[in-house]
This record gives structure tokens, sequence and C-alpha cells, in this order.
């Protein structure tokens, strides 16, 4: 079998291994591919797997010998679907692989935002604990988590997991899930404005749909406290960033932590780069070694149960 990786470098950089995908086949690995090299590269595949490079139709269309599109993520927006069935392709993702690495990034925006570990570090660093005619000295307020309202919109894997994170430091836990959700955790289950109105920290957890695009807007934002926390680990286009960022500059909500932007990298000119209190990551809680470790031991065992035709993870 001729296997090609398209985008390989995001999800191992060097440190791991594709060992087991390429005893499966002949396997040609590049760190990343432009749209107009696409066809080129993938030509002869019989499999092919992706992260961010996209299979639509017209593309599918010139791949006759294309039987499987292994994402490598998740989400599987990437690849039209119907496209891939009406060719006899199969799709597979990876699900699950980092439900623990991305709750732990929201606890990272979250801790950051209530203690700001980074401005104290730094001040040691520049000498002025040294200086100080004091013991201990705080820059910025700083912030018990315990009996602060927590509300995660989104109570799949990742929002149950943020919500046991938030239990353990005490916290009051709300969600929001677009349909009924039972759990055995001390969590309530609220309507949305209930949640916004009443949360001291909100993480959005949820997938990206055509009815909740840009859910998190003026409107929206107009409902929270204005000593609320914004967190977003689920995907950028779940927020108006235009109106976060004049949120964020007027004062009306306390600050935001987002790992997440509508466009990947971000252009220079997005209001929220230099919004008041809002601190950015680059896309990285998936993207810890152990997760990207399963990612790849999953992606593996994808292809393997295809060859055998048993295949499995898959969304078409």
């Amino acid at each position: 079998m001729k296997i090609v990786i398209l985008d390989g470098y995001t999800v191992n950089p060097g440190d791991l291994s594709w060992e087991g995908i390429e005893s499966l086949g002949s396997c040609t690995i590049y760190e990343r591919t432009a749209p107009k090299e696409t066809i080129d590269r993938a030509k002869d595949a019989e499999a092919v797997f992706t992260n961010k490079v996209v299979f639509n139709k017209e593309l599918i269309d010139q791949l006759p010998r294309l039987k499987f599109i292994g994402v490598l993520a998740t989400g599987y927006n990437v690849v039209d679907l119907e496209a891939a069935s009406n060719a006899g392709i199969v799709v597979t993702n990876i699900p699950a692989y980092s439900t623990a690495s991305v709750a732990q990034m929201v606890f990272s925006h979250i801790l950051h935002h209530v203690q700001n570990i980074s401005i104290h570090a730094l001040s040691v660093q520049k000498g002025e604990w040294s200086k100080s005619i004091d013991f201990s000295y705080h820059i910025t307020p700083q912030t018990e988590l315990a009996g602060k309202t927590l509300g995660i919109i989104g109570f799949g894997q990742i929002g149950q997991t943020v919500a046991k994170l938030g239990i353990a430091f005490g916290m009051r836990i709300l969600y929001n899930n677009r349909s009924k959700k039972e759990t055995s955790l001390q969590a309530q289950q609220v309507d949305l404005e209930t949640l916004l109105a009443e949360s001291d920290f909100i993480s959005t957890n949820c997938p990206l749909t055509d009815e909740n695009a840009g859910f998190i807007n003026k409107n929206a934002i107009a409902k929270m406290k204005p000593s609320a926390i914004l967190i977003n680990t689920g995907r950028g286009p779940l927020i108006n960033e235009k109106d976060l960022a004049e949120a964020l500059n007027s004062g009306r909500i306390a600050g935001a932590g987002l790992d997440v932007l509508s466009a990947e990298p971000p252009a220079t000119d997005n209001p929220l780069l230099t919004a008041n209190n809002c601190r950015i990551t680059p896309h990285i809680a998936w993207a810890t070694t152990e997760a990207r470790t399963r990612l790849i031991e999953i992606a593996t065992r994808n292809l393997k149960a295809f060859i055998e035709g048993k295949p499995q993870n898959v969304v078409n």
C-alpha cells in the first residue's frame, strides 16, 4: 500500500516516530503541503493522512486510486464526506485523544488569570523582590478558585473533565449542553442565559456548528459578570472576535484566555492580539507529548483496521 502523510509536522515535529504507519506500506512523509502540491503528492496514494490539508470534491475526483483518508485530528471538516463516500473512500478521525490535555489547558488559562505567576516571576528575576522592604508583595490581585462558579458550554468528554478539575478546586459547576445530559458529577445543567449570568469563569468546549458560530457575541457578553473570564479551547469561530475585543478594551468583562482563533495563524490586525487582558496561546492545548503519541497510535490502528477490512473510527 502506498501511504502519504501530507502535513505531519505539527503532529510530529521530530520528537515522535511514524514507525507504526511506515510498517503498513510504502510511506512518504511531508512536513507541510500547500494546496497546489496536494494532487501531485497524493495522486498515486491509496491512503493519505491529513491534518489541515483540505480534501474537497474537486480534489477527491482527481484521486481515483485513493481508498482511505485518515484525519489526524478529532474534527474532520477538512474532508467533503459526501464526495468521499461517493468515491468509495473511507474517512477516519482520532477521537478523544487529547481530552486530558485540553482540560489542562483550560485551567492553565484560568490559573494564569487568577495568579499571574509569569508577571510575579519576572518581577523577582528583575530584582524587585531583592529590593523590597517587605517579605511579600503582589503586583496583581490573587484570587482563590474555591467557591467561584465555573460555567462549561458543551458537556462532552472534555467538558466533563474540565468539570472534574473545577470540582477538585472547590468550584461550583454549571453546564450547558445542546441536549439533556445526566451526570453523576456535582454539576448543574442550566440554560445558556443562566450560565452566562452566574459564572465567574466560562469555558467553551462545544463543537462548532452552523448554529453556534459566533454565539459569543456582544449580546452574550452583555449577560456576563463584569468580573467574568472567558476561556476558549474549542474552536475560534465560536467567538465574534470584534465583539470580544471591544468588551475587553471597554472593561465590560475582565479577561479572556484563548487557545484558538477564527483564522490560524491569525492576521496581524486581529483585534484580539492587542486587546486588554487577553492571553492567547497558539493552538497547543492538544499538543502535549502524551496526546500526540496517542494520536499517532490511534491513526496507525485506524489504517491497520482498514487494511484488515474492519475499519474503525469511520466518520462517513
